[in-house]
């Protein structure tokens, strides 16, 4: 039982204000983005309109249905496409940067490597400056006969194009470039008066080899923050559902445990208003139950009052009628009190519910044949008496006004259970099979009103089934009559 109501957004005037605030400016961007919505509508041309509702109806049935995969989509997808982004720019941007800078570096060391060699005097060893080249500027260099330039094919890519972009700029002379993928080297060839200049060095000097570094760290950067997402919004979302769970729980009839409000401050408030209802509803029972409890007592009090006077008058023409009136208005209040109870203080348990329903059509009158079937698991947890009255409603029912078959067919299947019963009597109206669930209504057609009953059958078996948070309904049956199907979640 809950206890005194808190009002969590209670947090003082200032939180109050603010929560206020924002609340109406919430609601103000929400009004406007609705008038804005209906504005695009009317002037947006009817295919375009409807290609976009086909479309938001074929997203609708794609994305997630559940609170969970909505909000993770909500977290996920900004992320993604900020990572995304980000990839890209520094893809395009920052790694061609970067092999630029390095290229133009390898380059200036190439031709400055040039410019010592060609100004060495005719004659002089130039193998100092090779060996400054190789130890210093880690580039491998010889001078090879002039014969040994050719013109090499245009390499593609970022890095053979930034390079030869560098070295028409910086050079002005005629090069060669090629890049062997296999051993991850760069050769440069260039024209000199001594011959040939041969330049190798490694791939990496003029390329930022190491970019998948970047995508790796960001690849497990977005999963540990899409893992801390569904941890911390997993967390937000089981108060919710253990409050619907709850909510489910009491509808059905069954008991909700130790439930008490967890979660966001919206979320304890829904726990706290869902209490204080549960809590109004059991204390309404109590006090009906009370009530009819009374009632009961006095009215069979009266009752026996007067079997005890129809006794004392002896047998007589007069007399019998009285008793009918008296055993008919005894009947007339059981119904009544069945109904006004409803069986509310009935707890759910695990019921064999094959053999209720095997029992019950055992017991109808002799000469009335009723078949009985039942497929799937027989247990159910439902309130056993209130159960039974359900079904011996619908069975009663289907053999006072059939005219001799009444068959029931039971299946427990999907997390339901569905029981249908037939019968071959005259069956009721389509306009009518809705009007027959109210109190005390009786058909004037294709009933027989002088038959025993208040009117209340049917009304006492939805009256069941929705209490276990299920229906019933009626239809035309394969048998010529009413076919009534009552659906129980199971």
């Amino acid at each position: 039982m809950a206890g005194p109501s808190h009002d969590p957004d209670d947090d003082g005037g200032e939180a109050g204000v603010g929560t206020g605030v924002v609340g109406r400016a919430l609601d103000r961007g929400d009004r406007c983005a609705r008038a804005l919505r209906r504005a695009v509508a009317r002037v947006m041309p009817r295919p375009v309109l409807r290609s976009w509702r086909a479309l938001a109806g074929a997203m609708g049935q794609v994305l997630p249905k559940s609170l969970l995969g909505r909000s993770l989509m909500i977290v996920v997808t900004p992320m993604l496409v900020l990572l995304s982004v980000l990839t890209f720019v520094f893809m395009d941007r920052h790694w061609a940067l970067v092999t630029a800078r390095l290229s133009s570096a390898v380059v200036r060391d190439i031709a400055a490597v040039v410019d010592l060699v060609e100004h060495q005097p005719p004659g002089t060893d130039v193998a100092a400056i090779l060996r400054v080249a190789a130890n210093r500027l880690d580039l491998s260099v010889e001078v090879l006969p002039a014969s040994a330039f050719a013109p090499a094919p245009r390499t593609g890519g970022l890095l053979g194009s930034t390079l030869s972009s560098e070295m028409r700029s910086r050079l002005g002379r005629p090069f060669s470039l090629a890049i062997d993928e296999a051993t991850t080297t760069i050769e440069i060839r260039v024209p000199i008066d001594r011959g040939t200049l041969r330049v190798t060095f490694p791939r990496n000097l003029a390329y930022a080899a190491n970019w998948h570094f970047f995508l790796v760290w960001m690849g497990v950067v977005g999963v540990v923050l899409i893992v801390l997402s569904i941890i911390f919004i997993r967390n937000q979302v089981k108060p919710i559902q253990r409050l619907a769970n709850a909510a489910e729980a009491f509808g059905k009839g069954r008991p909700i445990g130790a439930f008490s409000p967890q979660g966001a401050r919206e979320v304890r408030r829904a726990a706290l208003a869902f209490l204080e209802m549960r809590r109004r509803i059991e204390r309404q029972i109590d006090q009906r139950t009370t009530m009819l409890a009374g009632v009961s007592h006095d009215l069979r009090t009266v009752l026996t009052r007067f079997r005890l006077e129809l006794a004392l008058l002896g047998e007589g023409e007069d007399v019998e009628p009285m008793r009918r009136d008296v055993d008919e208005m005894e009947a007339m209040l059981e119904a009544y009190l069945a109904f006004a109870r409803g069986d509310l203080d009935e707890a759910a348990v695990p019921t064999d519910v094959a053999a209720v329903i095997a029992d019950v059509a055992a017991r109808q009158p002799e000469g009335r044949r009723v078949e009985a079937s039942f497929s799937g698991d027989p247990v159910v947890t439902v309130r056993p008496g209130a159960f039974r009255r359900l079904v011996g409603n619908l069975v009663g029912n289907a053999v006072r006004y059939g005219h001799g078959k009444v068959a029931v067919a039971a299946e427990h299947r999907g997390g339901w259970l569905k029981v249908v019963v037939d019968d071959d009597g005259p069956g009721i109206p389509a306009e009518e099979r809705e009007a027959v669930f109210r109190p005390f209504y009786r058909l004037d057609r294709a009933r027989n009103q002088d038959a025993p009953g208040t009117g209340l059958g049917l009304t006492i078996a939805r009256d069941v089934a929705r209490a276990h948070g299920g229906d019933v309904t009626l239809a035309a049956s394969p048998l010529g009559g009413l076919r009534c199907v009552a659906r129980l979640p199971g």
